[in-house]
């Protein structure tokens, strides 16, 4: 639940007090030259002056925490940003973008620009090799919403030209969607090796594009064709409950996804389970964290392109 009394949602000031205390715990430091001397740093005031601009004596250049973010440039009061943030972190299943519009009270297209910087800022900038020191990784693959510029239909009335989704999970750990071109051995191995700890044992269904894996690490497989599910620990039940929540969200709460967008939306429903509840991580702190990675990051609305979703 969001504690609204909290004045870092109400407050555009004590939001912008919030992220100097995340960006700049020491300090401020300036974006443009890297400057940390507190005695050549001069915090500006003025009434012609918005609060919160700094100057560098270093570069002369002006600035404030939100240069060099997902916020920079953006005529939204940061209190509403700080609020979609921790509404976007708190939200298993993803909140929509009609949603957000409702609760922020911005237009549905400010909202739905707003998400996607907020998923920039989920990207992680360390991809650390899964399942270190001889831990178990269980992969999978799944198909969800259609490509672009292929019919809904094909004769027979099924569904055709889903994209494909391919996941990684770590038990206890972390976990990794791609979206490849299809399952194949050449697509999906390297993503495994370049993804998974040498050492580490892999499980998989019996996918024949998983039959290369043995050569690489140690490999275990279910048969779900012939009804196995579960050998002893080699199951790979934890990489399909993450499936299930992936998919109730991008079926429930997003429902039309543009394909050139989807990658923003792995990045999404990665960080809430790489920051989950049972690592320790609250939706306090999952919601800092996503304040923290916005830092070095810009999206412009001219690179998402007119598409909606």
């Amino acid at each position: 639940m969001v504690d609204l009394t909290n004045p870092i949602y109400t407050d555009a000031n004590k939001a912008r007090e919030h992220l100097e205390a995340l960006h700049w715990p020491e300090g401020p430091v300036c974006p443009h030259c890297g400057n940390t001397d507190q005695a050549r740093i001069k915090k500006m005031e003025g009434k012609s002056l918005r609060p919160g601009v700094y100057q560098c004596n270093e570069c002369r250049k002006p600035f404030s925490v939100t240069v060099g973010t997902v916020f920079e440039d953006s005529k939204i009061a940061l209190n509403k940003w700080v609020l979609a943030t921790h509404l976007m972190a708190s939200s298993k299943k993803g909140i929509s973008a009609h949603q957000l519009h409702r609760m922020l009270g911005v237009t549905y297209k400010t909202a739905w620009f707003m998400a996607h910087r907020i998923r920039l800022a989920m990207e992680p900038t360390e991809t650390p090799p899964l399942g270190s020191g001889g831990g178990t990784v269980e992969v999978d693959e799944t198909f969800i919403g259609r490509l672009e510029g292929q019919p809904k239909k094909r004769r027979g009335g099924t569904t055709t030209y889903k994209n494909t989704v391919f996941a990684l999970v770590e038990r206890g750990g972390s976990a990794r969607l791609f979206h490849v071109e299809g399952t194949t051995a050449g697509e999906l191995i390297p993503i495994i090796r370049a993804n998974v700890a040498p050492g580490a044992v892999v499980f998989s269904d019996e996918g024949r594009w998983y039959k290369p894996l043995g050569q690489h690490f140690t490999h275990e497989v279910v048969n779900h064709s012939k009804k196995e599910y579960v050998r002893g620990d080699v199951h790979t039940n934890t990489v399909e409950g993450f499936f299930g929540t992936f998919k109730r969200g991008m079926k429930g709460v997003y429902q039309h996804c543009a394909e050139k967008h989807l990658h923003r939306y792995l990045a999404e429903f990665n960080f809430r389970y790489n920051n989950r509840i049972a690592l320790g991580v609250n939706d306090k702190e999952r919601a800092d964290r996503i304040l923290k990675g916005a830092d070095g990051k810009r999206l412009t609305y001219r690179r998402i392109d007119e598409a909606r979703v």
